[in-house]
């Protein structure tokens, strides 16, 4: 790590790797950087740092290419939550998702049977791809929440590598199971009516048992997506922040609450449509180098 930071230290100049707390603001504020940072995958090199940069928060780039200045680490315990899977080190955010995840945990303790979340991956310290498991948590934005009810709050560090969360699909996800609750209705729309959500990903039975409970305003049913998999957390992803010009947004949901896309989810889940023929399959996704990221990730890598 010693070596990589002084690397990076000369190519992005000595500024960047003092005491100064902003970032530049555009890649033409920073030097090119080529040769083996630029093509050798940027999951290591983010991977490798266990502590945020020192600078001001900061979003760059979109939730699945981009990084994190100035993270800041959600407790690993908190009055109503615990941080699970410890030794990722991926209980890092922005600011603003820290200040989500602890309001959206008392709302949780108010629901019978639930002292607060279970919360999952978040970030790395510096954002980034990370070296196993998901695209996107590159921005700091994006959280994992466990669908199992967090009925204790005083897991050790181990239970907390042992423990499971719970799967809420039945039918490889058409439907709920018998696990689901009306808390956990209440907790997604809790999450979903804060104004700095943007989604939520859930598997899509879950969303359509919603669009059916429902009996009240519909308007956050919105932003919740059906996607694949899903059913042991929920993901939360978070608006840019406001003001951060350097937070690439995603477009907003179609207009709507969305239940008839769940429904259309659910049919095909039952009756899948015949494949197509015509459609050539997917290319395997590559890694990600530096090169593919905003320039200003090299400066947040380099700052000490």
């Amino acid at each position: 790590m010693a070596r990589l930071a002084a690397s990076l230290c000369l190519i992005l100049g000595l500024a960047a790797c003092g005491d100064g707390r902003d970032i530049p603001t555009s890649g033409a504020d920073l030097p090119v950087y080529d040769g083996v940072l630029s093509t050798r995958e940027a999951k290591h090199l983010f991977g490798a740092e266990r502590g945020a940069s020192p600078q001001s928060p900061q979003v760059i780039g979109g939730y699945a290419k981009g990084c994190l200045a100035g993270g800041v680490e959600l407790p690993e315990t908190g009055p109503t939550w615990q941080a699970m899977r410890l030794s990722r080190n991926r209980n890092w955010a922005h600011p603003v998702t820290v200040d989500f995840v602890q309001a959206l945990s008392r709302a949780a303790a108010r629901q019978p049977g639930w002292q607060g979340l279970y919360v999952g991956d978040m970030s790395q310290p510096r954002g980034g791809p990370m070296l196993t498991g998901h695209r996107s948590h590159q921005s700091g934005l994006d959280v994992d929440i466990w669908m199992r009810p967090a009925d204790r709050l005083t897991l050790s560090r181990a239970e907390r590598e042992r423990l499971s969360s719970i799967s809420l699909r039945r039918a490889n996800g058409a439907y709920t199971n018998g696990s689901w609750s009306r808390a956990h209705h209440e907790i997604i729309k809790a999450a979903a009516s804060d104004p700095r959500v943007a989604r939520i990903f859930v598997f899509p039975g879950a969303k359509a048992r919603m669009c059916a409970d429902e009996t009240g305003d519909r308007a956050w049913l919105r932003k919740v997506r059906p996607w694949w998999g899903h059913h042991y957390h929920f993901h939360v992803r978070l608006e840019c922040p406001r003001g951060e010009a350097t937070c690439v947004a995603q477009d907003p949901p179609p207009p709507g609450d969305g239940c008839a896309e769940a429904d259309e989810w659910v049919r095909n889940i039952l009756n899948p449509p015949p494949p197509d023929t015509d459609t050539p399959p997917p290319r395997p996704r590559r890694e990600l180098t530096m090169g593919d990221l905003p320039a200003q990730c090299a400066a947040v890598l380099a700052a000490r």
